[in-house]
């Protein structure tokens, strides 16, 4: 689909993440979208959206007084694949929310039934759009060690997973566009706290390029912190989400008799204010205009997708001691 023609968008999942979508797709009449419907299986909790931005709600979107060519899907992860696949056989581009669907062999069969569509399939990976990753183009050479801490308090959602599936997953997305190697090594550990998953894990992934990324999510934290840090032979990039501020380390040019933090070089990067996912949106509209296939960042994205699953059968093999 190209040119000005209008697109009639709907948010299948409309919970607290859905909430969003469905308000930037009705912002977005300025890019030729029109909000047609929201499609949740709860018939009240969303109604006040509805009624907000006159659109019917109903519980499947064959259900919608009429057809859609977007559609922004925020259900739980293992229903993803249930609600896309379908829609992206017939045509319908899609943005699946993170981690895209519950295992790599379901994602690829989305990146399939997308090609036969002919349909966008974006994955709501929303961190790709955050500004602070703008800094990444600066750091220039390859990394050679990632740490990375992405904490948040407890939340009911996504609940149907754990925490390398709900929230890690934005992390190591980001690692495996900077590194572009599958792991050669994993070690692991995770805690549920709350529920049956794991709210606390720790990741040691090793790549064949001797590079070592340290991760770890939780969402049993009393405070947020979203931070990464790329060390490599030329430097050091500091990146804070949570206040939007991205530091840039460098040696001095000639080695100091005595090392001091004066002899760095540091620089603050400029970032933008933006709001990522209605970056992400925009993304998915722009790709939808210009018939863009798939989508773009994919093989990223089932590597990600890949080193989760390997987390997780290294939480599963290590399992935490529980008290006698």
């Amino acid at each position: 689909m190209t040119g000005a023609t209008e697109l009639r968008a709907a948010v299948i999942g409309v919970g607290s993440f859905g909430r969003h979508h469905a308000r930037i797709l009705h912002e977005l009449g300025s890019e030729g979208v029109r909000l047609v419907g929201l499609v949740d299986l709860d018939a009240e909790g969303p109604r006040d959206l509805a009624e907000r931005f006159r659109v019917p709600l109903v519980s499947h979107v064959d259900a919608l007084p009429e057809p859609v060519d977007v559609v922004s899907v925020a259900v739980p992860t293992a229903e993803h694949r249930k609600v896309a696949e379908p829609l992206l056989e017939r045509g319908v581009h899609c943005l699946v929310e993170k981690p895209v669907a519950g295992s790599r062999g379901d994602a690829e069969a989305l990146v399939s039934a997308a090609r036969r569509g002919g349909a966008v399939l974006e994955v709501g990976l929303v961190e790709r759009f955050n500004p602070v990753r703008s800094a990444l183009d600066r750091m220039g050479a390859p990394p050679a060690f990632l740490e990375v801490h992405r904490l948040a308090p407890f939340a009911r959602r996504s609940t149907d997973v754990g925490v390398v599936m709900d929230l890690m997953i934005h992390d190591l997305d980001l690692v495996s566009h900077l590194v572009g190697e599958d792991a050669s090594r994993i070690d692991a550990v995770g805690v549920p706290v709350f529920g049956p998953h794991e709210d606390l894990a720790n990741a040691r992934i090793t790549f064949p390029s001797g590079c070592v990324a340290n991760l770890t999510a939780s969402r049993a934290s009393l405070q947020r912190m979203r931070r990464f840090r790329i060390f490599s032979r030329e430097g050091y990039l500091s990146l804070d989400y949570d206040h939007q501020k991205a530091l840039l380390v460098r040696p001095p040019a000639e080695p100091p008799s005595e090392a001091s933090l004066s002899a760095l070089a540091m620089e603050e990067l400029p970032i933008r204010d933006t709001e990522p996912l209605r970056e992400e949106l925009v993304a998915l509209v722009r790709a939808v205009r210009e018939g863009r296939g798939p989508g773009s960042g994919w093989e990223d994205a089932l590597r990600a997708l890949g080193l989760a699953e390997q987390i997780l059968a290294a939480l599963h093999a290590h399992p935490v001691p529980r008290a006698p």
